[in-house]
């Protein structure tokens, strides 16, 4: 039976959850998720977690922070004066928002913390520091 080997098209459906069983993403109710194995289209051990597997098996693989969107990064995080947002936005924790750097790349941002004159955005990824844990059926090698 064929098994999965770095520079092989697949589709697969997946389950994230985090490693308290919050679902953070899934394929579920959607077609399954394409890549090419090992061309860096996907987390570093969602990548490797993929290889050897072969049609139809499942599997389920914890990916620590490193080989997933990276260990979470104080000095990420940044004051934007709060006179500067827009007119009508109230600038609330949690809430994510985009900006725009002077080189006029998008960079997704979550609001850390509201203070009186500054808001604090955090640039780490959502999933920065977290162990993930995926479900993974190899659905097909294209």
């Amino acid at each position: 039976m064929q098994q999965v080997k770095k520079g092989d098209k697949v589709r697969v459906h997946y389950h994230g959850k985090l490693t308290n069983g919050e679902t953070f993403d899934s394929s579920e109710g959607r077609a399954p998720l394409e890549f090419i194995v090992g061309a860096g289209m996907m987390i570093k051990g969602f990548d490797a977690a993929v290889v050897g597997m072969t049609l139809g098996e499942k599997k389920t693989v914890n990916i620590p922070a490193a080989e997933a969107y990276g260990e979470y990064e104080a000095d990420l995080l940044m004051e934007f004066p709060r006179d500067q947002f827009p007119k009508g936005l109230t600038p609330e924790v949690g809430m994510q928002l985009t900006m725009t750097n002077g080189a006029g790349q998008q960079i997704p941002v979550t609001i850390a913390a509201v203070k009186e004159d500054v808001v604090v955005l955090d640039r780490n990824h959502f999933l920065a520091g977290k162990e993930l844990v995926f479900d993974i059926t190899l659905a097909e090698i294209v």
